[in-house]
């Protein structure tokens, strides 16, 4: 298929620029084939089963934009891709030249890094402190928010860009479908039987990367790394035995459980994943996706459109721009089933 199949016009003033004003306050699109319905998010509650399994990706979002400048006063800006060790990231740097091996960059007047190689578009920079990079950026770095939420971060975006049962520190972009969940509504989902299973999606700035190919065979994806816990695997066998559903948590649980069944089976473990899921997938892991609507010619329109149908996708947003949905991070929210194989 061509990046032009998966294109749509979407008025700007649909893009959510804030979170609703509640946590779970939002709309959900219920996506059928090309039966549509409009409800409130909570109604996800009222259409799962008991024991059926939500699988979360329990990913907590860093505060990985960091200012600084170099030796010579030049203006720098890193946004930290991935964390490799308690003193080492792979980062995004802008700058009006770009920083040489060897050299050094201080950031927010206190914190050295020095710049030990590139790869491409990503520079590895050594923090020379002996803080944990981890808490150098908890205590200077900035939110990212994505690029189509123009304005700068807040206080309230730093609970509201992480969900409530964020755990493991990695990610340079939020889980967003997650973003919906209250702590009242996981606890309700238990006491109806759900069975609640989470894996580890660390989502990088990637994730946002365009696809500038027209034949989307000849698009690299970015790659992020993944956990699964065996204690997820034994959930899904468990309730697939029994005949029950397994529902995905937005795209970054998808691609986890399916990179996880890359071998025919789901398997526990650590891996590296640049899986580019586009129609004519064959999904072996999920039964239903909950997700938020998805950039035009995005790759993750397309993981959408090989779970739901291209048509029924297509459908769905003609709906959802007509009818006036929030897109994106902090928009409304879709629930889709798996159209047959």
């Amino acid at each position: 298929m061509q990046l032009s199949d998966f294109d749509y016009h979407l008025p700007d003033e649909l893009i959510a620029q804030h979170p609703p004003e509640h946590r779970g306050a939002s709309r959900l699109l219920h996506v059928d084939g090309l039966a549509l319905a409009d409800l409130s998010f909570g109604a996800v509650l009222e259409r799962i089963q008991p024991g059926d399994v939500m699988v979360f990706n329990d990913t907590r979002v860093i505060k990985a934009r960091l200012f600084g400048e170099k030796a010579s006063g030049g203006k720098v800006e890193a946004l930290v891709e991935r964390v490799l060790d308690e003193h080492t990231v792979w980062a995004h740097v802008r700058a009006s030249k770009s920083p040489k091996p060897g050299s050094t960059i201080t950031f927010a007047g206190r914190w050295q890094a020095e710049m030990v190689e590139r790869d491409d578009a990503l520079f590895k920079l050594r923090f020379l402190d002996a803080e944990n990079v981890f808490d150098i950026l908890e205590a200077s770095g900035k939110l990212p928010l994505p690029p189509y939420i123009e304005r700068d971060t807040d206080s309230d975006d730093d609970s509201r860009y992480q969900t409530v049962y964020a755990r493991e520190r990695g990610a340079v972009a939020a889980p967003t479908a997650g973003l919906h969940f209250t702590e009242a509504m996981l606890d309700a989902l238990r006491a109806k039987g759900v069975i609640l299973a989470y894996v580890t999606l660390h989502v990088g700035a990637g994730t946002f990367q365009p696809v500038r190919v027209e034949n989307i065979a000849e698009h690299k994806m970015h790659s992020e790394i993944y956990e699964i816990p065996p204690a997820t695997v034994d959930a899904i066998a468990a309730a697939h035995a029994a005949g029950r559903k397994v529902l995905a948590v937005g795209t970054t649980s998808m691609r986890a459980l399916e990179s996880a069944a890359q071998g025919g089976a789901l398997v526990a473990g650590r891996g590296e994943t640049d899986i580019f899921i586009t129609p004519g997938y064959r999904f072996r892991v999920v039964d239903r996706l909950l997700t938020n609507f998805h950039l035009p010619k995005s790759t993750l329109l397309m993981l959408v459109s090989a779970f739901a149908g291209v048509e029924p996708i297509r459908n769905a947003y003609r709906h959802a721009v007509e009818h006036r949905y929030r897109f994106f991070s902090y928009g409304d929210a879709m629930l889709l089933e798996k159209q047959a194989d």
